[in-house]
């Protein structure tokens, strides 16, 4: 989602852009969301693109969550339970933290991921945009 509100030509630019800037808020990640995000963004955008990303993190428009210790346990577990899924670490660090900050909806234009992820405190994710 990140990378297509980066990116002026992704079909999905105007949706992921406008949910960053009229989305009340806290939006949250992980940094591992954020170091993902910033090589995809440097491969198709350039240095600069990449660069904007970590000034924005850096100015606190986009909250990143630091990953605790039972975070990375539930990240194994999610990466196991999901693994013919090949949900992943980075995608698993989104529903950890979602799970311990009582999250109810994702940020995400991966559907076919976090549409199959059951989180322990609710049924299923909203997924915006």
């Amino acid at each position: 989602m990140l990378l297509a509100a980066a990116d002026r030509s992704d079909p999905d630019h105007a949706a992921c852009r406008e949910l960053l800037e009229a989305h009340p808020g806290p939006l949250v990640t992980t940094e591992l969301v954020i170091a993902e995000t910033g090589w995809l963004i440097d491969r198709q955008l350039g240095a600069a693109a990449e660069a904007a990303l970590y000034e924005s993190a850096a100015a606190g428009e986009i909250r990143i969550e630091p990953l605790s210790a039972a975070d990375w346990t539930r990240i194994a577990a999610l990466t196991v339970q999901y693994a013919d899924q090949h949900l992943g670490g980075v995608d698993s660090s989104l529903v950890a933290v979602a799970e311990r900050l009582g999250a109810t909806s994702i940020g995400t234009l991966d559907r076919r991921h976090f549409s199959i992820v059951r989180p322990q405190h609710i049924a299923g994710f909203e997924l915006l945009p």
